[in-house]
């Protein structure tokens, strides 16, 4: 992620500071965990599991929803958060390069696979010389929006520059299709003015969208490095909490509530 410079200086001094606030499940193992994520799906996903399932293993859960992908992790290094369930692990390494938060993947849950969408054509072909074409402006899902792109035979970029591409890593555009770089949470509502958009699958799944009949290309699971996980600061990574959560968010019952609740627009791990 292209973490501004202000926001960096933040990070770098709370990590100096171990963690600022040292409230919460950190010290206090009766506390609830105050567990951030972006409204959808991992807040549903989330709420099922606190309303169905953390009572029998002694859990309690504190649901805390944020509509950008920064908050989850600067809260989580202040302190303000105990965890946090909305990212990749890409995501996660980049930004934890960038700002030098000590923070934990604990294992992932779902996938939302990205797509393209549009509100002008039918077919990534129908896409026409020039067309304009919206992509994530972090790192992690704009190179991922510019691999879907390459799969699709849209564009290539350069050998090498893949997991890593921005737009000016696109070496053939046959179409000369003109990129917008926007906040991931901006895209759905781009469509308006754009021929089309690269939208991750929360996102779209909160615009309206359903990715698995809306899309015009849908990333594939198998093999997908993208999944959604659960991420916490390193002192509470062996904490038997955040294991029990984490085995309720890949248990059984919560799989049969993906696959009921977003009939193949979110996918279980």
């Amino acid at each position: 992620m292209r973490i501004r410079a202000a926001l960096v200086a933040v990070l770098l001094t709370a990590v100096g500071c171990g963690s600022g606030q040292t409230g919460g499940a950190a010290s206090d193992p009766d506390a609830a965990l105050k567990v951030g994520v972006s409204p959808v799906p991992h807040a549903q996903v989330l709420r099922y599991v606190a309303d169905n399932l953390a009572k029998d293993k002694g859990l309690k859960i504190e649901v805390v929803e944020f509509t950008d992908y920064v908050q989850p992790n600067t809260a989580l290094v202040d302190g303000s958060l105990d965890a946090n369930y909305f990212q990749t692990v890409p995501y996660l390494e980049t930004f934890k390069a960038e700002s030098g938060a000590k923070l934990e993947w604990i294992g992932p849950v779902h996938l939302e696979p990205l797509g393209v969408y549009s509100k002008k054509h039918k077919k990534l072909t129908d896409l026409p010389n020039g067309a304009k074409v919206a992509v994530a402006n972090d790192a992690t899902n704009e190179a991922r929006g510019l691999r879907l792109l390459q799969d699709n035979g849209l564009i290539k970029v350069k050998a090498g520059a893949e997991k890593t591409a921005t737009i000016r890593d696109i070496a053939e555009n046959p179409k000369n299709l003109e990129f917008v770089e926007l906040e991931a949470a901006q895209l759905p509502r781009s469509l308006e003015d754009t021929d089309a958009s690269v939208v991750n699958g929360n996102y779209a799944i909160d615009a309206g969208l359903k990715p698995s009949t809306d899309a015009l290309a849908l990333e594939k699971s198998q093999g997908n490095p993208n999944a959604n996980g659960l991420v916490t600061r390193a002192e509470l990574k062996d904490d038997k909490r955040i294991k029990d959560l984490l085995e309720l968010l890949q248990s059984q019952q919560v799989k049969d509530y993906i696959k009921e609740t977003f009939s193949g627009s979110v996918l279980s791990v």
